[in-house]
């Protein structure tokens, strides 16, 4: 029989905080509510702007009217919910600001941009922290995402404030979930998802990890991409604008598996690298790393309904990608890779990849590749364990929600 949940090693102090916030609330309090309304007033103040954009402010009534009916938050996980939410809008308020103050950053070219695009438990993550090792490629960083605002400059971008603040938020992290870093490479100037750009937008797969959120992630299925694919290069355009050189932009998520169509109508000229590893290696593996985040936030996680709720999630994503990448015919911008390629020779597959796009890898760039691959070895911060049997799923199910996907798969080799 599965597991009803994965359970993070809570320290003491996390335990006597959440058993004080659930007292509380059987006398009728409720502490450290979420409120869009106040969210976006704070976020006025901080920034001194108020944004008008309509699908930003109704993310922000669905996100947090989605964590205050469903999520079923801890008093810490509800505290810490609220400040990365608050913190977005703060953010995204203050990147605006400087926007609508300085209109030519919206003349600000961005050339052949590159997008890492395959399913969770890829490889997507260490590959895009391999090729921003190549100082043609510019990935924005955990920081960048998250404490934008001004934009960064080549003085102070390798050393700053918002680089250690981050480095000690990451660290408390990795002591409250300690499981966390055996399944996930993060650090606070490691290149981040798209996920955290889209999440200044609130339209972004950022918050259904943090929480079940069921309503929101319908809605996030529907919302306009390409308008939230515009905001994601306006964001570019912003970070570019700080003086930070790049020769293209090495961008990396795999929800853009689902809006394939739109990320080539905002980015006609980008290239595409796809990463495929069979599903019954990846849907477990999913699971188990959006149960644990989402037990950070809540001790009510349900591990089997996550991990099914994630079986059918990118089952419906890959369907809308084999659909869009039949009929968009841009093969000639996309390369793919598969899982076990990389994970026997990985500087194999970057040689394919630069083939197929005519780039050039310069030695010392490989070079900081390969010492990179030795010292971020497989493994290295303990194996991430995961079974169909506590996902509450089997071969069988996953194999047939996923026939066509498979089918393509064979093609492909």
């Amino acid at each position: 029989m599965a597991n009803p949940s994965i359970r993070i090693r809570q320290p003491v102090a996390l335990k006597v905080v959440n058993r004080a916030g659930a007292a509380a609330r059987r006398c009728g309090l409720r502490p450290f509510r979420l409120s869009p309304e106040r969210i976006l007033e704070n976020a006025r103040r901080a920034s001194g702007f108020e944004v008008r954009d309509p699908m930003f402010r109704e993310g922000v009534e669905r996100l947090v009217h989605g964590l205050e009916t469903h999520a079923r938050l801890s008093t810490f996980g509800r505290l810490a919910a609220r400040g990365t939410v608050q913190r977005s809008a703060d953010s995204r308020s203050r990147v605006e600001r400087a926007l609508t103050e300085h209109p030519e950053i919206g003349d600000e070219e961005v050339r052949a941009p590159v997008f890492i695009v395959g399913m969770p438990r890829s490889g997507t993550t260490i590959l895009h922290a391999l090729l921003h090792l190549d100082r043609d490629h510019r990935a924005p960083l955990s920081w960048e995402c998250l404490l934008p605002h001004p934009a960064p400059n080549p003085d102070d971008y390798e050393d700053n404030d918002r680089i250690e603040t981050v480095r000690r938020e990451f660290d408390q992290i990795f002591r409250l979930v300690p499981d966390f870093r055996r399944k996930h490479y993060m650090t606070a100037d490691s290149p981040q998802e798209c996920v955290g750009i889209t999440a200044l937008n609130f339209t972004s797969f950022q918050y259904v990890a943090m929480a079940w959120l069921p309503e929101y992630l319908d809605w996030f299925a529907k919302v306009d991409q390409i308008e939230n694919l515009r905001w994601h290069r306006r964001f570019l355009q912003f970070l570019q604008s700080g003086g930070v050189p790049s020769r293209r932009w090495l961008m990396k998520s795999p929800v853009h598996l689902m809006r394939l169509r739109p990320l080539f109508e905002v980015y006609p000229d980008a290239r595409v690298i796809v990463t495929h590893r069979h599903p019954v290696d990846v849907v477990p593996s999913v699971g188990s790393l959006i149960s644990s985040m989402r037990s950070f936030y809540s001790d009510h996680e349900d591990t089997p309904r996550t991990a099914r709720e994630q079986l059918l999630t990118w089952a419906d994503y890959f369907a809308r990608f084999l659909h869009d990448r039949r009929e968009l015919d841009r093969e000639e911008q996309m390369v793919d890779v598969f899982f076990d390629d990389f994970v026997e020779d990985q500087m194999s597959v970057v040689d394919a990849i630069y083939a197929r796009f005519g780039w050039d890898l310069r030695p010392e760039d490989r070079l900081r590749m390969e010492r990179f691959l030795q010292q971020e070895r497989r493994g290295k911060h303990g194996v991430h364990e995961y079974s169909l049997d506590r996902m509450g799923t089997t071969r069988a199910e996953i194999e047939n929600e996923y026939a066509h996907y498979l089918n393509f798969l064979e093609t492909q080799r």
